[in-house]
Parts: structure tokens; sequence; C-alpha cells
């Protein structure tokens, strides 16, 4: 029986390990206020038809879903620069920061995506008005 309480108990500290975030999370406000710094590096990782459909100024893109998207983010992206991150939802977002945590970057991920973004009536631009 002891034997047993102490494999659970290892199994749950596995599993509150595993589920550490690698990242901090922000709203669109926090979100606003951090990429107002020039400093900071603006990642969307949604398709190129999301991207298209409009982004955050500045954001670059980065397609999560793609195979490439480490080689491709590692030779985009600064090290040594906060990289505030977010897709639709925030859900493959915060997939790529522990990503790219684990790379050793710094991350920010805006809680609710682009919609949260849009509902707290934040600005997007559509590719073509950025030429």
């Amino acid at each position: 029986m002891k034997k047993i309480i102490a494999c659970l108990l290892a199994m749950l500290g596995l599993n509150t390990a595993w589920g550490q975030q690698l990242f901090d999370d922000t709203d669109a406000e926090g979100f606003a206020q951090l990429i107002a710094d020039s400093t900071v590096v603006v990642l969307d990782v949604r398709t190129d038809n999301e991207y298209a459909e409009g982004h955050i100024k500045g954001a670059i893109n980065i397609d999560f879903k793609k195979k490439d998207f480490i080689a491709k983010a590692k030779a985009a992206l600064p090290t040594d620069k906060t990289i505030a991150i977010y897709c639709r939802s925030g859900r493959r977002s915060a997939g790529a920061a522990n990503l790219l945590a684990n790379e050793g970057y710094k991350l920010v991920n805006l809680k609710g995506g682009i919609i949260a973004w849009t509902e707290a009536h934040k600005p997007i631009v559509i590719p073509t008005d950025e030429k």
C-alpha cells in the first residue's frame, strides 16, 4: 500500500512539473503596453491567411503549424529581446511560447489572442495598410 501511495504522489509531482508554464500571459491592455516598447518583438503565429486578414502592427508572421516553425523562429527572432506572441485565441501561441521558451526565449503571450485584442478595441492592420 505504501508503494502505491508513493507512486501516486510521484506521478502527481511529475504531472505538476509537466504543467509548468515557461512564459508569461497578459491581457490586451498589458500586451499593448508591452509592445509600445520598441525593443519588444511582436510575433504572430497564425497562418498566412489569418495574418492577411489583419494583424498587430509590426508583427512578424511565422506559422506555428508548419514543420519548420522552430527553424524559422530561430532565424528571425533575437534571443536577447522579449517576444510578445499571439495567435487567434491564445492556444497556438501558448504552445509556440512553450517551445520557444525551451530554446531560451523570453515570451509574453496575449491571453485570448487577437480575438481579445480586437474585443478590447485595439488596432489591427491589413498587410496592404503597411506599405
